[in-house]
């Protein structure tokens, strides 16, 4: 599929680096550092969403030229579509980054939701058909038509922008009966946009479609497609997802943004502890590294940063997946196609003639893939994979589950790490109070002790846009296999037993979480959410 290209040009990061404001300079382009005064009938020669895409604020006329603003003055391709469009010669300077955002939101404070209003007023769409009491009667010939409107081709650039300038993790368009709703999850929680009209519905779900390579034709069974988008230099990958529900087809669009990633053990909030056990496991030669948690817990995150950290041209590291959800530089990476035969256990079976170093499957599932896995590791491979279970200790029965026998667990075993994610507090805002007294019931001695009458808690501000929270981290519980563990595991000792042989460095997920509260990192009740499920007995 060809890629979307919503910012087509290289872009310079907000803070313009030295260099560029010199060489600049040098072609006799100037740089302002104050944003200028900016006359808003010139402002409104180009849409809203253009000004965005390509960085650029017409300020004013001159003599016969239209000055204007640019994140980045080198990029003549972005000055020759403005050109084109306001049909004057372009003039150029720069502007700082800070200050080029702030006049950007100032002149165009355009959105998605007012780009939707603005198209509801549109009696052209409107009277199209009754959508919102007779979806079923639409062509998919009009969906298509609809969906190429260059009006409603904004308003979904305009949304996806949106949401990646939000750092935002997965779109929700959910139909009912009589509204469209959209959902941005940020740091893990669903919030509500002021939704588009609900006659939009068949053009914006259409729109979408089309973009992702789907059938549009198609609208009573799910599908599942992909989008590739150029924004701000860097490309972005969107898986999207389809179900039927009663009113029209819901849409989740999954926005999967390398450089909002921070691939780092440090930076996912593994304390140094944790950081120096890992370091010892994936040095090992060979071995089975398992980490679990439910979806959606950073489980992917937390293996590609090791497997980061890991790399080496001397070695051969390959991954099979479902799906590949970021790209490694200088890793094989296989993403998984079950309608071509290509499934976990035959791929790794096919992996295995590659003479891997180090190998990691995406998720062990079931009896096949567990004793390749067990074998890889066994014969001089070491081995990452993912499971679905509530605590790390909880892995060892379900590996026994899938068919592996206890002696061959224990011996490939080398580490087994579990955790969640909570939100992060935001730095700016976050400030120490009281604790108080709901909470405190909540929480053992040892916690009280350790939070000493304290608690951290952020107001709200301008950075996080008054949430509170900014970005998200790991809670962690990690064993390293002792030889008294091992030799439990082989024994196939009731969890119980298994407890009493970790090692007495252990923490749990919870333990985990309430030092970061005691740190200022996080909240008792972001804490108390993640690990609810997690048998702390």
């Amino acid at each position: 599929m060809s890629e979307i290209d919503l910012d087509s040009r290289k872009a310079s990061p907000a803070d313009e680096s030295e260099e560029l404001v010199e060489r600049c300079r040098m072609l006799g382009i100037e740089w302002l550092e104050k944003a200028p005064e900016i006359d808003t009938e010139v402002s409104g020669l180009i849409e809203p969403d253009v000004a965005v895409r390509l960085r650029v604020i017409p300020i004013e006329r001159q003599n016969g030229h239209l000055l204007v603003a640019m994140a980045d003055p080198l990029d003549v391709t972005a000055a020759d579509e403005v050109g084109a469009i306001v049909g004057l010669s372009i003039k150029r300077v720069g502007l700082d980054g800070e200050a080029f955002g702030d006049l950007m939101r100032g002149t165009y404070g355009t959105t998605a939701a007012r780009m939707a209003e603005s198209l509801a007023a549109d009696s052209g769409m409107a009277s199209t058909t009754d959508l919102e009491h007779n979806l079923d009667a639409i062509e998919a010939g009009d969906i298509h038509r609809m969906a190429e409107e260059p009006t409603l081709i904004n308003l979904v650039n305009l949304l996806l922008l949106e949401a990646i300038q939000s750092r935002t993790s997965d779109v929700h368009i959910e139909p009912f009966e009589s509204e469209l709703k959209v959902k941005y999850r940020v740091d893990g929680v669903l919030a509500e946009q002021s939704p588009p009209p609900k006659h939009l519905q068949p053009a914006l779900i259409g729109r979408i479609k089309i973009m992702a390579g789907m059938n549009i034709a198609e609208r009573y069974v799910p599908q599942d497609g992909h989008i590739t988008l150029r924004f701000e230099g860097r490309k972005v990958d969107i898986r999207v997802s389809t179900v039927p529900t009663l009113y029209g087809e819901s849409v989740v669009m999954r926005i999967l943004d390398k450089s909002s990633i921070q691939l780092q053990l440090e930076t996912l909030g593994m304390d140094v502890e944790h950081r120096d056990t890992m370091d010892s496991l994936i040095s090992k030669p060979h071995g089975l590294v398992l980490v679990t948690g439910p979806t959606g817990s950073g489980k992917t995150t937390t293996l590609y940063a090791c497997l980061s950290k890991l790399y080496d041209p001397r070695k051969k590291i390959i991954t099979i997946e479902d799906p590949v959800e970021y790209e490694l530089g200088g890793i094989n990476q296989i993403p998984v196609n079950p309608k071509r035969g290509l499934t976990f256990a035959t791929g790794l079976r096919a992996i295995l003639r590659q003479d891997p170093d180090v190998i990691f499957v995406g998720e062990t599932r079931d009896a096949e893939t567990i004793d390749i896995v067990i074998r890889s590791a066994l014969t001089g491979h070491l081995v990452f994979s993912t499971l679905h279970t509530n605590d790390a200790l909880s892995s060892v029965g379900r590996m026994i589950d899938m068919g592996a026998e206890p002696y061959l667990a224990a011996s490939v075993l080398e580490g087994l790490l579990a955790q969640r994610l909570g939100r992060r507090l935001c730095p700016e805002c976050m400030e120490w109070t009281t604790l108080s007294e709901d909470l405190s019931h909540r929480l053992t001695p040892q916690e009280l002790e350790l939070l000493d009458g304290r608690m951290p808690v952020a107001r709200g501000c301008e950075a996080c846009k008054e949430q509170g929270f900014y970005g998200r981290l790991g809670f962690f519980e990690l064993i390293r296999i002792t030889p008294n563990l091992r030799s439990a595991i082989a024994e196939n000792s009731a969890v119980y037993e298994l407890k009493n042989a970790l090692p007495e460095d252990f923490r749990t997920m919870r333990d985990d979480g309430m030092a970061k509260v005691a740190r200022g990192e996080t909240s008792i009740d972001e804490v108390l959410r993640a690990t609810q499920d997690v048998d702390e007995g």
